[in-house]
């Protein structure tokens, strides 16, 4: 399922308004410069929300959810997912720029065990020994699973369609270099938002569907993402 953008800023229907302009690969610098300067990092912000769909009850995906060790790496793939202590990754989302700025963001995310209410939480954590360079990511997220009113009294022979709901607040911080700096405010803020929304439907959509893959795979379900929840 495709991320959706609850912030009514941002519309994530539209493609990145002006990026092939904003690329400039002849001046490409990296995080790692000594570019930066004092000035207050830039923050782009975004609350996105999407589910996804199994077919099992919500025992079997719990089971399946807590056993994340076993697929969160693989599944991550082609982003490097380093585990940090029982629940956590570090986690190398890939390289991206605009304007002729470049950043390989990094970060650190603890898959908390479901709580009381039965929500799973993922929250951003630090990578030992690891400095940003020019960025910080504050992640906070929360997955829930829905059933069907009427999941109990379903014909037996069918399989039990459980919907895992989640929402993301995500905030990132970026010093920028003085030659980004000493562009419009305003320009910086609305491609640096769109390009976040990018990334985020990009990853979430690449994550959820193998996801899906290895449970239905790993449990012996035949599954079409074609089915519709009703």
């Amino acid at each position: 399922m495709q991320a959706r953008s609850t912030n009514q800023s941002i519309d994530a229907s539209n493609p990145l308004l002006g990026m092939t302009s904003a690329f400039v690969d002849s001046a490409s610098l990296s995080a790692t410069e000594e570019t930066l300067d004092t000035m207050e990092p830039t923050h782009f912000r975004g609350h996105y929300a999407s589910c996804m769909e199994m077919l099992a009850d919500a025992p079997t995906v719990v089971a399946y959810l807590d056993d994340h060790r076993t697929w969160f790496r693989r599944c991550a793939q082609p982003m490097d997912a380093a585990p940090l202590g029982d629940n956590g990754y570090a986690l190398t989302i890939g390289r991206f720029g605009a304007f002729g700025y470049e950043v390989e963001p990094k970060i650190g995310l603890n898959l908390l065990p479901q709580d009381q209410r039965g929500f799973y939480r993922i929250e951003t954590i630090d990578i030992p020994d690891y400095v940003a360079p020019g960025y910080e990511v504050d992640f906070q997220a929360a997955l829930h699973m829905v059933q069907p009113a009427d999941a109990a009294t379903d014909n037996l022979a069918e399989p039990v369609l459980t919907r895992v709901e989640w929402e993301l607040d995500l905030v990132v911080s970026i010093q920028f270099p003085r030659f980004i700096q000493a562009l419009p405010k305003a320009l910086v803020q609305t491609t640096g938002d769109r390009l976040l929304n990018q990334i985020v439907r990009q990853v979430s959509r690449r994550l959820t569907h193998k996801v899906q893959d290895d449970f239905h795979s790993s449990h012996g379900i035949p599954f079409s993402r074609k089915r519709k929840w009703s």
